[in-house]
Order: structure tokens, then sequence, then C-alpha cells
């Protein structure tokens, strides 16, 4: 028995001198202790949590050198190897998880939309729900602050900028030919169905080192990845008709959108204020196909293909039987985009885009063939270094080819065109200094064949979180961007225009509501000017010109505060003054508006299985110039008002009712004025209001989803 009880006891002195305590105290940055947080060597079971002062204490056999992880929720995993014996006293100190989702993101000038965003200002179904936008992205995007209201023209013009100024982006990759083709004072649209589309990223300033040639801003549209069904979406519509549908076998998908519109029925039952010799008729379609590789590699092939055909008689003051103009279009636009993780935090992302545009226009007696060919080449490398630092860089390849056949009523026939080549390099760093402190620095070098111009573009953004729910952003950028392709196609005697933007933000969120306030200062150089009414071949041209942007936007949005309703509201001031094309001297140009304030609610109502909508959109008066008056764009119109509304009826749960009114109180906007160009007898020159060529705007439609779960519907897509 004595010697039962002698092994024992020893046996047991060596277990206890096998053991080794491991001991330490975790803390934040400011020494505020860390309750709860896992404790362990790696490998083993050996661990603990800490105690409400940050303390822990475990006993462990293992010997030799290991490792010992500290974790905690919104804090960066704390890793020490060494040998066991030495991991005793230890003062830790996590950092905070830049990553987190309450950490700092640099915004200065951009909105985000989609399912990975921190903070979402405009989701993509508010493309198709907002009454105002008629299921166009350009539209619901006009409802944001740094947009412009210049409903006549339908693009989007950029705090201060032309339309020409914002470029647009799928997946990464260029469009040279964004929108529809129209007729003069008749809106344009995006080509884009937003069915297929899942995050939107729209900067108007202060845009990544990763994007040029655009002065004002950039919008990137994000495909879908990988579509969660198979379902079959069908469109009736007093416009035409629509069919849509998506397919999945195994790794892979393909969707299909396609609609015919034909504007005769519409415009029989709705005469507008124009001479239609052949109404709109219009084919499109677009398809997505996607293949997830085994390594998580994404292959997506995108193609659009659209054609448009029309003709109409315009009433003109200088012309006795009004203004002809046709238009036939055909536009083919195919992006390819891969993106694969290789080796240790690398990421690769590469594509290509391709378009064709072709245009035969009729101008009263006048010929006129466009051709454009342009192609877009990208690679991208990203590095995540660590948490904390992120690069990347990369190379792309624009090349335009366009020409123009001109041929006059008396049959003089004139070619001009143009081939411009750009090479592009950049590289931008993301360095997180805290969770409440970062910033991105980029740099962009492009080469202009045409111009044999060489630019460098700085970019920089800080951004600095306040507390747990606002912070602060400011952003400075340098942007180049070659001419227009109406100048390009008669000289090439230019060089870059450019300008600098001046951002400081300052947003604030909760739980369901958002609100962010920015200022902003643009100064423009080298634009060009002209000594002609309109520009021709025999026009002098140079890059003398100069102009200024600056005001700040206002945006709230709050969702659910009150019951089932969605609403936001933008303001925009803007100051600005321009002396480019023939300006005689420096002017707010005759597209900007002071002021523009736009309003979007949204409703459901359960007992009428309804959502009820609308928008209301005011700008202040714009400029235009009274040749009955001395100076230059010397008056001034009336403000625009225009109240929208919508209403979607679910008659079941995958068939719904749609209707939608735009300007619903038939409000008599005025775009500006048309003189005539010779004066009466009394010195007078006779003037006629550019005003819609119809007052109100309705739609009907009835929209059938079919699938498997009988529960999808297009509520979301209206």
């Amino acid at each position: 028995m004595t010697r039962i009880f002698f092994i024992l006891f020893t046996i047991c002195q060596f277990s206890l001198i096998a053991q080794t305590t491991i001991s330490g105290k975790v803390t934040d940055t400011k020494n505020n202790p860390i309750e709860a947080a896992n404790v362990y060597l790696d490998g083993t079971y050996d661990g603990t949590s800490t105690n409400d002062q940050g303390e822990f204490s475990f006993t462990t056999s293992e010997t030799g050198t290991l490792t010992l992880v500290i974790s905690f929720v919104s804090f960066e995993t704390y890793f020490k190897t060494a040998e066991v014996s030495s991991l005793k006293n230890l003062k830790i100190k996590l950092k905070d998880d830049v990553n987190s989702l309450d950490a700092v993101v640099i915004n200065a000038g951009t909105f985000e939309a989609g399912e990975k965003t921190k903070v979402t200002v405009l989701k993509p179904l508010d493309i198709v729900t907002t009454a105002s936008a008629l299921g166009d992205v350009m539209g619901a995007l006009q409802t944001l602050p740094g947009t412009a209201t210049v409903d006549e023209d339908g693009r989007l013009f950029v705090r201060g900028g032309e339309a020409e100024e914002t470029q647009i982006f799928v997946d990464g990759i260029r469009v040279f030919t964004p929108y529809t083709p129209s007729a003069r004072n008749i809106p344009s649209r995006g080509r884009f169905s937003p069915f297929l589309f899942k995050g939107i990223s729209f900067s108007t300033g202060g845009y990544s080192a990763e994007y040029g040639q655009a002065l004002s801003s950039v919008l990137q549209l994000n495909t879908i990845d990988k579509p969660l069904e198979e379902k079959t979406d069908l469109s009736f519509m007093t416009l035409g008709l629509g069919l849509g549908n998506t397919q999945i076998w195994g790794n892979n998908s393909f969707s299909i959108n396609t609609s015919y519109i034909n504007l005769a029925p519409y415009q029989e039952a709705f005469p507008d204020r124009n001479t239609w010799q052949k109404p709109v008729q219009s084919l499109s379609g677009e398809m997505v196909y996607r293949h997830q590789f085994k390594n998580e590699s994404l292959l997506k092939l995108y193609g659009a293909f659209s054609y448009t055909d029309f003709d109409v008689i315009q009433d003109d003051i200088n012309y006795e039987d009004g203004l002809r103009f046709g238009l036939k279009n055909r536009n083919l636009y195919f992006n390819t985009s891969y993106k694969n993780k290789f080796g240790d935090n690398w990421r690769l992302e590469t594509g290509f885009s391709f378009t064709n545009d072709h245009a035969n226009i009729k101008i009263i007696d006048d010929l006129v063939t466009d051709n454009e060919n342009s192609m877009h080449f990208k690679v991208k490398l990203k590095k995540q270094i660590s948490n904390r630092f992120k690069i990347s860089f990369g190379s792309e390849y624009f090349m335009t080819d366009f020409d123009e056949d001109y041929t006059a009523y008396n049959s003089n026939k004139l070619k001009y065109g143009f081939n411009n080549n750009i090479f592009a390099s950049f590289a931008e760093t993301d360095i997180f200094f805290s969770k409440n402190l970062a910033t991105k620095i980029g740099i962009r070098a492009e080469h202009s064949e045409l111009l044999n111009e060489f630019t460098i573009s700085p970019r920089v953004s800080l951004a600095y979180k306040i507390n747990k729910n606002s912070q602060f952003s400011l952003a400075y950028g340098q942007f180049y961007q070659n001419p227009k392709n109406e100048y390009l196609k008669f000289s090439q005697d230019f060089k870059a225009e450019n300008t600098s933007h001046f951002i400081a933000n300052y947003q604030a969120t909760k739980q369901g509501q958002i609100f962010r306030v920015e200022g902003y200062y643009k100064d423009y150089n080298s634009l060009v000017k002209y000594d002609d009414n309109l520009p021709i071949i025999t026009t002098n041209f140079n890059n003398n010109g100069t102009a200024y942007a600056k005001g700040f936007d206002v945006f709230w949005r709050q969702n659910g505060k009150i019951k089932n309703t969605d609403y936001w509201v933008s303001y925009s001031y803007l100051d600005t003054k321009r002396n480019y094309k023939n300006y005689p001297t420096a002017a707010r140009p005759n597209f900007a508006s002071k002021h523009n304030v736009s309003l979007v609610a949204k409703h459901w109502v359960a007992d009428w299985k309804s959502q009820i909508g609308f928008s209301y959109n005011f700008a202040s008066g714009r400029n235009y110039t009274n040749p009955n008056e001395a100076g230059f764009l010397n008056n001034q119109t009336k403000n625009y008002n225009s109240l929208s509304a919508n209403w979607a009826y679910l008659i079941d749960q995958q068939k719904i009712l749609y209707f939608s009114v735009n300007n619903v109180l038939a409000t008599q906007n005025v775009f500006g004025y048309n003189y005539k160009n010779t004066a009466e007898p009394n010195g007078n020159f006779n003037r006629q209001a550019i005003i819609p060529n119809a007052d109100r705007f309705f739609f009907v439609g009835f929209f059938w989803t079919i699938s498997d779960n009988k529960k999808t519907n297009q509520l979301d897509n209206l």
C-alpha cells in the first residue's frame, strides 16, 4: 500500500512540474481592458477568456515553441509565437479591426449601392421604383445631390460639368456610347436594363486613380455574379413588350433581357407637339454569361444590342415647315471580365470591351453617317499586404476609330474622322492607420497618341471617423480628358482639358437613415474654345477656355422610421461660370441651375397590396441669351417643377399591374428660348419657348414572373 501511494505521489509531482502557466492582460490602444476576449494556444485545447479587467491565466502541459492567439470582435486578431515558458505576464494591446462594419469608409464624392457596401445611399432597386426615373438608371441617379435637372437632355450633368464629362463603366470596363440617341429636346435614356446589375458606385468627384478620361464623374455598374434562381419575366406595356430569362446549370448561369418598343399606338392615344413621320421603334437586348471556376475565379461575358429608328418634324421658328430629323442607329457593346485570387492575397482583375455604333442621320435634306469603333483593354492587380495596407496597380489601353460622312443637299460630300489611342497606368494604396483614420493615395499617368501628350494625375483621399455614427472626409484630385468627338473630327491640334477637384464631406448614419453634406470646388483649364456658332471644318479652335464650379450638396434618407415608408431628400447649390466654346465672356452655362431639389417617397399599403410612390423635382431658372437686350446669357427661365407618381398593385404574388404618370400637374416648364435668325422691322427678334414635347407621360404595364418557388416577382424592378 505504501508503495502504491509513493507511485501516485511521484506521478502527481511530475505532472505539476510539467504544467506551465500562461498569463497576461489584454487592452485596446487606449489601455481600456477588453473583457471576454478568446485566448488560446494554436493547435491545442488549452485556453481561456479574459475577465472584466482584461486579465487571463491558464495552464498547459505543452512545451517548445507555440503560437498564442487572442481574438475579439471588431479587433485585429493577435498572434505571438514564442517558447511556451516565456508567455507570462504579457501586456497585449489589440488594434481596431479596420475591416469591421463600424470602421471608417473612404467616401468623399462617392455614393455606393450594393450587397457589400457598408453605407447604402441608393439601392439598385431604387432605379426602377423611383416614379420619375421610368426604369432608367440615369433617371434615378438624377434624384441624387450633385446632379442637375436638364430634362430636355436626359443625361447626367454633374456639378457644373457637361454630360460628356461623366464616364460609365460596366464591371470596371468602359462603355463608350452609354445613351440611346434621340431628337432635339427629347431626353435620352441609358442603354442598360437595371435587372442585370447588383450594385452601383456613382462618384460625383475625386474618384479613384483607376479611372480617367472624365472631368466630372464616374458611374460604375456591377453585374450580378451569381443569380439565386431560374426564372422568366414577362412584360406587357403601353409602349411594347419585354422578356427576361435566367438559367443555371452547375457553375454556369445565363441571363437575358429583351424588349421591343413602338410608340405609334401611344402617340395615337396621346399626341405630342411633334409631327411623327415614323414614330420611335426600338429593339434591344442584353445578356450575361457567368462561369465560376473551382478556385473561385469568375468569368463574365456581357453583351448588349440596340436598334432605334424614327423620323420626326419638330416646330421651329426659323423653319416654316418645321425642322425634320430622322435617325437609324445600331449599337453593339461587348464586355468580358475575369477575376481570380492567387498566391498570397493577390487578386487579378482583367477584361476588355468593344463598341460599334453606327448611325444614319437626316437633318432636313442633309445626310450624315457616323461610325465609331472603340475598344478598352484593362488589367489590374490588387494585393492585401495586411489588414491595414492594400495596394492596387494596373494598365489599360483605349482605342477609338471615328468616321463621319456628310452629304449636303447640293450633293457635296465631306469626310471627317480620327483615330485616338490612349495608354494609361495607375497605382493606388489604401492605408488604415486605425479603425478611425484611413487614406487612399494614387497616381495616374496617360499618354494620348492623337494629341501626343503625356499627363500625370495625382489623387488623394482622407477619412476620419468622428464617433460611432459619423465621419469626415477630404479628397483632392487632378483629372484630364481629351476633347469631344465633335471637335476631334475637325481638328487634332489640341491638348487635354483638365480640372482639379477639392472635396470635403461629412456623413452620419444610423439604422435606417443617413445624412451627408459635401462641399466642393472645381478649377477647369485648357477647355476648348472656337470662333463659330457651331464647330465646322473651317473653325479655329484653341485650348484657352477656363471655368470653375463650387457649391455644396445635402442628402437625407430615412427608411422604416415611418411605417412601411422609405424616402430621401436631395439639395444641391451650384455656383459656376465658364468661358469656353464660343462664349465671349465667362458666364453660367445654360445647362446649369443654381438650386436643385429632389424628394422621393415610397409607401407600402398592405390592405391594398400596393406600393405607392412619388417624386418631386425642382430646379431654379437657367440662363439664356436674349438678343433684344445687351449682354450674353443675360436672362433666366422660370423655375422648373415636376411631380411624378406611380402605383404597383399585386394581383397575386407573381403578377403586378403598374401605373405611372410623369409631371402629374402638367406644369408648363420652359428650358430656354429659340430666337428668330432675323429681326422684325421694329428691330426685335421674335422667340419660341423650348418646352417638353408633351405635358405628361403615362405608362401602364403588366409584369408576370414565372419561377419554381412561386414567390418571386418584379416589384423590386418597378
